[in-house]
């Protein structure tokens, strides 16, 4: 592989390696060769060459992305001391080298690489990108410059680790990502593919989009709306094929509960009126306060007990996950209904 050679995250390579190539300052140090020892090799023509500020990639010619991946990482880092000498750099006599690669503190890989990173198809592939977002903690002093764009944050996420790089989960990347997209279609794209290829939950994209103050974009906000239907539509199919492949009994899709002469009981995704078992997506929707939604959820599910109709309520997480456990579920209350008091009489509704 050369050093213009695309690069996909399967195709990135163990740490062993790379710390060899890519090292800072402080490990120089460690490894006794000063500031203007490592200076006169990066003079014009030498072997090495400085990709960040205290960063130095020990061989000529262009950086792979994985090299600079690991540069950016290695600047917005808290420094650490050497724990891997360079390539050309000698270990002390007799050490054997034992010491482990060093590990990022307070850096995480974010936005469009990160996405990269975690597969998405959408996101543009690693040398397209003159910038690689970074997580930083707020009170850090570092600047953006070079291939690094530091974004600071007051919350560190709890990172993923994709080939041993510290990454941010998906919906904190789809914010930082969103943050500095202004192409729609582009925002669009993104959000569906995290939902639909089952990256994420819609309701987590939108608590993140809704920390950073993104939903005051009309472009977000349409997309949005779009990923919440996408979550949705998901959702769906999957409750048809819990009842189909795991041979329940068909109940009446999508309908409105109502009281005889009575009010509204809200709608629910299956209903099986024999024995008085509903079942409810929950597919929050977006912009709304949390705990009221809940409150709404909570609020209509009294409701139905209290008149005898037992509520399963199932996420869209759920049924992706645990398909034939949420089966067993609806099939246990439809058997329990037998050993309950008869519902109240209920007029069942399309929707």
């Amino acid at each position: 592989m050369n050093h213009n050679t695309p690069l996909s995250p399967r195709a990135l390579r163990s740490p062993s390696d790379i710390h060899r190539r890519v090292v800072t300052a402080a490990q120089l140090r460690a490894e006794g060769v000063g500031a203007a020892e490592a200076n006169e090799q990066c003079r014009p023509g030498g072997p090495w060459q400085q990709i960040l500020p205290g960063v130095f990639l020990v061989h000529p010619g262009p950086p792979t992305s994985e090299e600079r991946l690991h540069a950016v990482l290695s600047y917005a880092a808290r420094s650490a001391a050497s724990r891997r000498p360079a390539a050309g750099v000698p270990a002390q006599p007799g050490a054997g080298d034992p010491r482990p690669a060093p590990r990022y503190t307070d850096a995480v890989i974010t936005g469009l690489a990160a996405l990269t990173l975690h597969g998405f198809s959408s996101a543009p592939p690693l040398p397209s990108l003159e910038t690689i977002d970074v997580l930083v903690p707020r009170l850090r002093r570092l600047r953006s410059t070079g291939c690094a764009r530091i974004v600071r944050t007051s919350s560190m996420p709890t990172p993923s680790y994709v080939t041993g790089l510290p990454v941010a989960p998906v919906p904190r990347a789809l914010a930082d990502a969103v943050a500095e997209l202004s192409d729609a279609n582009a925002v669009r794209r993104l959000l569906t593919e995290a939902v639909r290829g089952g990256h994420t939950e819609p309701s987590a994209v939108v608590r993140e989009l809704t920390q950073a103050r993104l939903l005051n974009r009309p472009h977000v906000i349409d997309a949005v709306d779009s990923l919440v239907a996408e979550g949705r539509a998901i959702a769906e199919d999957q409750l048809y094929r819990m009842v189909r492949e795991f041979g329940l009994p068909d109940p009446v899709w999508n309908v409105d509960l109502r009281l005889p002469g009575g009010p509204d009981l809200g709608g629910v995704d299956a209903y099986w009126p024999e024995q008085a078992v509903a079942v409810e997506l929950d597919t929050r929707a977006p912009r709304q306060d949390e705990d009221a939604m809940w409150s709404e959820y909570a609020r209509k599910r009294e409701t139905l007990e209290r008149l005898g109709i037992t509520v399963v309520h199932i996420t869209p997480k759920k049924l992706r996950d645990s398909l034939e456990q949420q089966a067993t579920v609806v099939r246990t209350a439809l058997m329990a209904s037998c050993d309950r008091d008869p519902a109240a009489y209920v007029a069942v509704l399309p929707r």
